[in-house]
């Protein structure tokens, strides 16, 4: 199962996605920055909300482990399921079946900084200003 880090993991977004990987980012306000990031590499399917909050990262109910499996035709090695408050009446539940996870931690600036410290990188849609 899914095990973070201890921290204030409250809001959480979709940082980027490709074909080769889907990258969450979670922190206690994503105005400025995240400092936690979900690496899933090889994403097979994804329904995630783009923008929620307080996630339950929990395994997949043995129908949601069947109907995948069914769908990709195998089981996945990384199979995550959640729930989450994603601004709807109800809450809103995640799954993502992926070939890896990898946890990463560190600060993430979602503004341009032109002097980064040791650990300390931009988002990947920040440029620098013209």
């Amino acid at each position: 199962m899914l095990e973070l880090s201890e921290g204030s993991w409250w809001d959480w977004d979709v940082v980027s996605w490709d074909p080769s990987r889907l990258i969450l980012g979670a922190g206690h306000d994503l105005t400025y920055h995240h400092l936690l990031e979900l690496h899933f590499e090889e994403p097979e399917l994804v329904a995630c909300p783009a923008f929620f909050q307080d996630p339950v990262f929990r395994a997949p109910t043995p129908a949601g482990t069947t109907g995948v499996r069914d769908r990709l035709g195998t089981a996945p090695p990384v199979l995550i399921a959640f729930t989450a408050d994603a601004g709807g009446p109800e809450p809103a539940e995640g799954l993502i079946a992926a070939g890896r996870l990898r946890v990463v931690e560190g600060l993430v600036y979602r503004y341009w900084r032109g002097e980064l410290g040791p650990g300390e990188r931009l988002a990947p849609w920040v440029r620098r200003p013209e």
